[in-house]
């Protein structure tokens, strides 16, 4: 199948669909509107979703098995902050707070994404590993912490030069003004780092995929099989009502995009490209079959807008939101949605994965 094919094919999914339908509905200014609280039971029934059927199965498999996936995650979990704050700061020029807070939504895992690249594997007839949900959990907060500790460090520091940043203004979440620019003044006090790490590890996607995984390990072959009715049949229609709320939330981060200057734009589809061909690389070398190595570069590709969101606010709070959110979800989902995971498909095809 050629790589138009294989785009076809993916714009055609009802996940890509569902997206675009909601997209559509706010665009229109339709009166459409999912209430907050089934948004929210919707997310919990995802993410718990993917832990129980993750631990189910981890219970299939040998600690020796996941030993060098579970090594790269983690490597890519180190790498992907690091290159997105170094690229923020020399290329964009961002301040410490900013590239800092953006490199950790891109540090971390967005669960959607992860769960779009699985049911596009299958729908191309792959398979992936079954302790995929397992490397979800662990590169779900490296990157988080490592971005934050840089932002942390360069907080402490008695006097930083100032760095000239984009003169846009934006207004960012709970109406709260944050500009770009130096850094902090020297009378800066960094909040707690343990207050940020317990934000990350007690944050409702941490406990349902890290919960999930135990409890599914631990119920066995006769426990899932209780419940596997609700959380398997069902899991593709709640998936598809999950991705038409998230096609209205992109649609309206779209305003936002346009004043965060060219940069931002460029660099929320070439950072995802460039860490999603890399998480290939390394899960093929790590000897994931194609269909696993695909996961685990979109899971690289990704930008998370769940658990990163409340973790840079605590650590970060002059950090301006909006960047991080309309990147997050107004340009890397959808990138990853529509263009992303099929070129991860064929590049992991390419290396021959099993």
């Amino acid at each position: 199948m050629s790589t138009l094919d294989l785009l076809r094919a993916n714009l055609l999914s009802p996940i890509v669909l569902a997206f675009a339908l909601g997209l559509a509905a706010r665009l229109l200014r339709s009166e459409l509107r999912l209430p907050t609280a089934l948004y929210s039971s919707l997310a919990i029934y995802l993410l718990l979703a993917l832990g129980l059927k993750g631990g189910h199965e981890l219970g299939h498999v040998g600690w020796a098995t996941i030993a060098k996936p579970a090594a790269v995650t983690i490597l890519l979990g180190c790498i992907t902050p690091l290159t997105a704050y170094f690229a923020l700061r020399r290329l964009g020029r961002f301040s410490t707070a900013d590239a800092a807070g953006i490199a950790a939504h891109y540090g971390s895992v967005s669960a959607v994404t992860f769960i779009a690249a699985q049911q596009f594997v299958g729908a191309m007839g792959g398979t992936s590993e079954a302790f995929m949900p397992t490397l979800l959990a662990l590169l779900e907060s490296p990157g988080i912490h490592i971005a934050l500790a840089l932002g942390l460090l360069t907080k402490v520091r008695a006097t930083e030069p100032a760095v000239e940043g984009p003169t846009v203004r934006l207004e960012a979440d709970g109406g709260e003004a944050a500009a770009l620019g130096g850094g902090p003044g020297p009378q800066s006090v960094p909040p707690s780092l343990l207050h940020a790490l317990h934000e990350v590890f007690t944050g409702r996607t941490m406990v349902l995929l890290a919960g999930g995984l135990v409890v599914g390990w631990l119920m066995g072959d006769r426990g899932w099989g209780q419940v596997q009715p609700f959380f398997d049949s069902g899991f593709k229609g709640v998936l598809m009502i999950f991705l038409l709320e998230m096609g209205m939330l992109a649609a309206e981060r779209l305003g936002d995009l346009r004043r965060v200057g060219p940069f931002l734009l460029a660099f929320g589809t070439v950072a995802p490209l460039v860490h999603g061909l890399l998480g290939v690389w390394l899960g093929s070398l790590a000897g994931l079959t194609a269909g696993g190595a695909t996961v685990l570069g979109a899971m690289a590709a990704s930008a998370s807008y769940i658990a990163a969101p409340p973790a840079v606010r605590t650590t970060l709070p002059e950090a301006n939101p909006t960047y991080s959110l309309a990147l997050a979800l107004g340009i890397t989902f959808p990138f990853n949605v529509v263009i992303g995971i099929p070129l991860y498909w064929r590049f992991a095809s390419f290396l021959g994965g099993r």
